[in-house]
């Protein structure tokens, strides 16, 4: 089996890159650019760009060795059906909330233009989109489906912000045997504090969540072990909606 330096110890990738799977969590313009949500919540969301660049570097890397790469979109029904009150009526006093007109659309709902990935990160027609309602993308979502009907077994993971949905989705992964790898140049925070916080959680007692490395030292291990595809396997609905 390939072996990946890691934190808090060396991370085995598995011998078959179809076992492997790239997830990118919730890069989406309601999170990362102004007038979104993020922004609304009082964020500087200038932060999260920051990723960007080594994040478009290892998706290179994975589409050309032909490892699955699923996307997430945290979104909620124009009805909003599917957003509990609890979480609709969070945020300022005067900020937007969930499911109100914003710079680019309405906050959090599926179809507007604010809750679109980033045009840097735009899934290809053979890449999952999965829509989540929640924090976890597993919750109230065909993601568990998804990995076994491909027999993934390791994850990687990326995006945003770290501390919650990218945090929530590693814990939901290793409950389900899952092998997590948090590639930390690729996530973020907009409190560096809960980055770092979150790390420690997640490698504590021996990985008890999961491993994390950094995209130069993950490329590098990736190009070494994997051949390229000459086309990614995929699921066979590229968007995956509830």
């Amino acid at each position: 089996m390939p072996i990946l330096s890691a934190q808090p110890y060396d991370y085995t990738l598995p011998s078959n890159s179809q076992q492997l799977a790239l997830v990118i969590i919730d890069m989406q313009r309601d999170f990362l650019e102004p007038g979104g949500f993020g922004d609304a919540l009082g964020n500087d969301v200038s932060r999260l760009r920051a990723i960007v660049p080594a994040l478009q570097k290892l998706l290179a890397t994975v589409r050309d060795l032909g490892i699955a790469v699923i996307h997430t979109q945290e979104c909620h029904q124009p009805d909003l059906s599917d957003c509990p009150p609890s979480k609709q009526h969070r945020g300022g006093e005067d900020g937007l909330k969930i499911g109100d007109e914003g710079p680019m659309g309405r906050i959090l709902i599926m179809g507007e233009p604010g809750n679109s990935i980033i045009p840097e990160l735009t899934p290809t027609e053979e890449e999952t989109v999965l829509t989540k309602p929640g924090k976890g993308a597993f919750y109230n979502t065909p993601l568990e489906d998804i990995l076994e009907s491909q027999g993934i077994t390791h994850l990687l993971f990326t995006g945003v912000t770290t501390e919650v949905c990218v945090q929530s989705t590693m814990r939901e992964a290793n409950d389900r045997g899952y092998e997590c790898l948090l590639v930390e140049d690729c996530t973020d925070s907009y409190f560096p504090e809960f980055k770092q916080s979150t790390i420690e959680m997640i490698t504590a007692q021996g990985a008890i969540v999961g491993w994390t490395t950094d995209s130069t030292t993950l490329i590098g291990s990736l190009k070494e072990n994997y051949q390229p595809a000459m086309k990614m396997s995929s699921y066979s609905a590229t968007s995956a909606t509830r």
